[in-house]
């Protein structure tokens, strides 16, 4: 059992945890709570390690390097590389999507209507901590492509002034950064653009939920 702070495995832990920089270096990221690790099983994912408060580790030497309010009883540390990779016929394309609740909230919806993700530089790193919570497993189960890699056509999701989105047909929808949404750059090599009708005095949705929205409709029709 491992009783020691400076043990180097918990030291790895920490910085999984702490650092995506430290997480590409690695090739490694860290789940937190028994959820992620069921879900990475039953996705056929094994872990490179598996740290057990009170069996492999003291519990108080786990809480203190954990980013949990209440400390997990299990972590296990991954391979990034054994992640789902690829397309799918149905994506959601983000760009510069940073916030890591929010993308792992998209892959959770991506994962609920069998869509895959395609994510630009810039977007929150998939495998962080906020992020895989948000996503409750989706992370094991939703392959990720490069953005430009996204299957044709394109439709971008905008707040004003695109078609109604149930008449948008698209094999990918593409989300911007819920402030600064998508530059024209990026809105020239869509095939269209889709509004998500709101009522009168609401601004925006939410990027979340308007990926979620938007593979809803194409899943309806």
């Amino acid at each position: 059992m491992i009783t020691s702070a400076a043990n180097p495995k918990l030291k790895l832990l920490r910085r999984l945890l702490e650092s995506r920089r430290q997480r590409e270096k690695e090739g490694l990221f860290a789940c937190e709570g028994e959820d992620l690790v069921d879900a990475a099983r039953a996705a056929g994912i094994e872990p490179v390690e598996l740290l057990v408060g009170g069996e492999d580790v003291e519990p108080e030497l786990l809480a203190a390097v954990s980013t949990l309010g209440h400390p997990p009883r299990v972590v296990g540390i991954y391979r990034r590389a054994d992640l789902p990779t690829g397309t799918r016929e149905r994506t959601l394309a983000l760009w510069h999507v940073g916030d890591p609740g929010n993308v792992g909230a998209l892959f959770r919806a991506a994962d609920a209507f069998g869509a895959g993700l395609a994510l630009s530089a810039g977007c929150a790193d998939p495998t962080g901590p906020k992020a895989l919570r948000a996503s409750t497993g989706a992370v094991f189960r939703v392959p990720v492509a490069r953005f430009d890699d996204a299957p044709r056509p394109w439709v971008a999701l905008v707040a004003h002034g695109g078609e109604p989105l149930q008449d948008a047909a698209g094999a990918t929808y593409v989300l911007g950064a819920e402030r600064e949404g998508l530059p024209e750059d990026v809105l020239a090599r869509c095939d269209a653009r889709a509004t998500i009708a709101l009522a009168p005095h609401a601004e925006s949705l939410n990027v979340a939920l308007a990926g979620a929205i938007a593979l809803y409709e194409a899943a309806r029709r």
